[in-house]
């Protein structure tokens, strides 16, 4: 037993065979501690059913040794992170498996609230698995959490009016300008978590860092205000829409559907919301890659998902670590593509026919979106230092594109505070 640390389509039989011999890593014990063992799994509730239905895969191969339960958090990713807090910060025994936004991993670590995952655990959640995915799920060089389902950003945008998507913000914005009206390109600029995700790859896709360390800012001059600038100059230009202070991932897909819009940046959920809503936009929309900031540098896009962590005050660690080790596996990962629209955190499972039909010609965008992503910064004042980012750059249209330094100065600051937890906030 590991001790508590501080520091609508079924799978198919191809999808099977990419995990040969996976449902193996369900029934790796023979402790007599899984007879009938209950184990709890705290998350929200994935509407697809797919977590479910991975629980349920597990359980039955478990041979009644464990079975999984659910105990669903909130909606809301605030409010699901506030629960999991107060009953871990508790040392509630309640809790088994916690399912995790990939931007919690340094905070609960470094609490001592999960469990790192070593030798063959580690090996067998890390293979195939992207390395930007692998990073969010680790602190200081220790993995705790193990991938389950990933997500990023795409630039959507109308083939009737684009034949060739923009590589670059400045490409795109020129092109918005020369349609009109109908040229805007929706983002989430809302004082949220969203408008967190749109900076850190802004400013990481400009070749900045926003920490050199978990407790050490890092936003280098050139590469940052390089950023700055052009998220000023896009805020401040007909090509913004007209409410981006307050938008947000829905209100950017409601627009964009409604064709008053001609690129978009959000994640992959948009698809099928357009198919069935904005048939007529539907048969226009085309996807690319995160556009770039400076032709030469690659884009870094979002990256967002589900890690599943040990609680480590959970009393059958063994089992969680076994069930967990289940839960990730390819198959379970394509039902959640198939049936949620949850991208996989395994690069192996791209190209199966089952992705393929989950993302229909742009499946090989999100797994190269994934492949480059930026994973927001690693470090257990992250909430701090995404109100941190919010405070010094919203509204982003008070960014002077003629006059960075100021701008540069104060989030530099805000930055500094929020690792240090100087409680400035």
């Amino acid at each position: 037993m590991r001790l508590a640390t501080k520091g609508k389509l079924a799978v198919s039989a191809a999808a099977l065979l990419l995990a040969a011999g996976s449902l193996s890593a369900c029934t790796g014990s023979d402790s007599a501690e899984g007879a009938g063992t209950e184990l709890t799994f705290f998350i929200f509730n994935e509407p697809s059913g797919a977590y479910q239905e991975a629980a349920t895969k597990c359980s039955d191969a478990s041979d009644g040794r464990y079975t999984i339960s659910f105990e669903f958090l909130p909606a809301q990713a605030d409010a699901q992170r506030e629960q999991l807090v107060r009953r871990l910060g508790a040392e509630d025994t309640s809790i088994d498996i916690v399912g995790m936004d990939v931007i919690w991993t340094a905070e609960f670590a470094n609490a001592g609230w999960i469990e790192p995952w070593e030798g063959a655990d580690e090996q067998a959640v890390t293979e195939n698995v992207f390395e930007s995915v692998v990073e969010s799920a680790s602190f200081e060089g220790q993995l705790y959490a193990a991938p389950f389902t990933s997500n990023t950003q795409l630039l959507w945008y109308r083939k009737d009016r684009v034949p060739e998507p923009p590589r670059t913000w400045a490409e795109m914005i020129e092109q918005a300008e020369r349609i009109g009206p109908d040229g805007r390109v929706q983002i989430q600029g809302n004082r949220y978590e969203g408008f967190t995700v749109w900076v850190t790859a802004m400013l990481e896709s400009a070749g900045a860092q926003i920490l050199a360390g978990p407790t050490e800012e890092g936003l280098s001059e050139a590469p940052t205000e390089r950023a700055l600038e052009v998220m000023g100059e896009f805020a401040r230009s007909p090509a913004a829409p007209n409410d981006i202070d307050t938008s947000t991932e829905d209100s950017a897909r409601l627009s964009f559907e409604s064709g008053d819009s001609t690129f978009m940046l959000n994640y992959p959920f948009v698809y099928p919301s357009a198919k069935e809503n904005a048939p007529d936009v539907f048969k226009q929309l085309g996807s690319a890659v995160y556009p770039r900031v400076d032709a030469d540098k690659p884009s870094r896009p979002p990256l967002g998902g589900i890690n599943l962590g040990v609680s480590a005050f959970s009393e059958h660690k063994d089992l969680t670590f076994e069930a967990i080790r289940c839960l990730v596996q390819p198959e379970n990962q394509v039902t959640a593509a198939t049936l949620g629209g949850l991208p996989p955190t395994r690069e192996d499972v791209y190209g199966t026919p089952e992705i393929e039909e989950a993302y229909p010609g742009f499946s090989d965008v999100i797994k190269e979106s994934i492949d480059n992503a930026a994973p927001r910064p690693i470090t257990p004042a992250y909430t701090d230092l995404s109100l941190a980012l919010q405070r010094a750059l919203h509204p982003v249209g008070d960014i002077d594109p003629g006059d960075i330094t100021a701008t540069y100065e104060e989030l530099r600051d805000k930055v500094e505070q929020a690792v240090k937890r100087e409680g400035l906030l």
